[in-house]
């Protein structure tokens, strides 16, 4: 069936961060609101089924995932991916950002070193530092306009004190989806050197044409049981409220410690709606994922051909994957407070600021979420287009 992506749904007043939250991020109302990563689609319809199912028994009390929520998250990967995993490699969790934290806690100690590749999502960032680890930061590079790995600088920076990457596949916000001679590489350094993988996937199932998601952990046995891998319906679906994403590992002493460190926080407790809304997205989101791909690399040709006949100097790197457009807007020679002011005070519009990625590495771009009716973004684009017509 076709699904309507054009719809406009007005979501001020139902408590949304992306929207309801723009005043006390950005001091301003009156903004198209394209930071925070969640759609301003509707969370389709078997999903809300699925939850409205459950909710026809009158008792949401303590509750166990069902042979059916397993099974949706295996044949998922499997038919997405190509990835063969079992039950037993399943964890569920509350969201990929606390799983980041409870594989920082479970797997490495305090004051050790892990390495993370900005310009990158800023909750990287806060993990390792909020629970006592140092960053070492591998900056992404540039070449032929495409951001690529620094492998160089990678082994450079290793010592007996990292042990940990946190890696993003596909990245977020550069909207690259590795190749598998790129992950491959990665992984070989990593193993070389005793140092554990935790891939943040959220994004794996956001892959445009020509792209294909390679699951680190599936190029090889000995890759697998090196890492621990998180991913969610929440990016796909919409459904970040859920709070419910997946925790998958072939490792059984890292999944030993996983766990042993959730049950220290007392984390290991069911949310029945979010197990079911899970189980209907896995099982009944093809057909929705592959017109929602269409809609949105529709809306990343539109801005990719509106910039480059309008705004010449703010550049596109085009993603691969992702809903999330890198800005490069340094052509315009603002310093980074001043490209905020722009956007908001001229352009009216929120984005991320680059800055929050990395503060070398994000400078002079942001962050645009381009998940939203075109109607909206044809909007922030002329907005954008005046804003930049009035200072050049």
């Amino acid at each position: 069936m076709p699904y309507n992506f054009d719809k406009i749904i007005n979501r001020i007043g139902t408590n949304s961060v992306k929207h309801d939250m723009l005043e006390k991020k950005f001091r301003k109302k009156d903004l198209i609101p394209l930071w925070v990563a969640d759609m301003d689609f509707e969370t389709p319809d078997f999903i809300i089924n699925g939850i409205k199912k459950r909710l026809e028994h009158p008792i949401l009390g303590y509750s166990v995932k069902p042979d059916d929520y397993f099974e949706s998250i295996i044949s998922w990967v499997k038919r997405r991916h190509n990835w063969n995993i079992s039950r037993k490699t399943i964890i569920s969790t509350t969201g990929v950002v606390p799983a980041l934290a409870i594989a920082t806690l479970a797997l490495t100690n305090e004051n050790d070193k892990i390495i993370i590749q900005p310009p990158v999502y800023f909750p990287f960032f806060e993990t390792i530092e909020q629970n006592g680890r140092q960053i070492v930061e591998n900056p992404l590079k540039v070449e032929n306009g495409t951001y690529v790995f620094d492998f160089e600088d990678l082994k450079s920076k290793i010592d007996k004190d990292t042990k940990l990457l946190m890696f993003c596949n596909p990245h977020n916000p550069v909207g690259r989806v590795w190749r598998e001679n790129e992950l491959r590489e990665l992984a070989q350094i990593c193993l070389d050197n005793d140092i554990i993988i935790v891939s943040d996937e959220i994004h794996s199932d956001l892959i445009f044409k020509g792209n294909k998601h390679i699951p680190i952990a599936s190029l090889s046995p000995e890759i697998s049981q090196n890492t621990i891998t998180t991913i969610a319906p929440s990016k796909t679906f919409n459904a970040a409220g859920m709070l419910s994403s997946v925790v998958i590992t072939e490792n059984k002493e890292y999944k030993k410690q996983f766990m042993q460190k959730m049950s220290d926080l007392h984390l290991i407790v069911d949310n029945v709606l979010g197990t079911a809304g899970l189980t209907a997205a896995y099982q009944h989101g093809d057909q929705w994922l592959a017109q929602l791909i269409d809609y949105i690399e529709q809306n990343y040709v539109y801005v990719r051909d509106y910039l480059a006949n309008n705004m010449p100097k703010i550049n596109l790197f085009k993603p691969e994957g992702t809903y999330l457009l890198w800005l490069d807007f340094s052509e315009l020679g603002f310093s980074d407070d001043e490209l905020q002011a722009f956007l908001i005070n001229d352009a009216k519009l929120a984005m991320n600021p680059g800055i929050w990625f990395g503060k070398e590495s994000g400078s002079g771009f942001a962050r645009m979420n381009i998940a939203a009716p075109k109607a909206i973004i044809e909007k922030a684009m002329l907005q954008l287009h005046n804003a930049y017509k009035n200072r050049h």
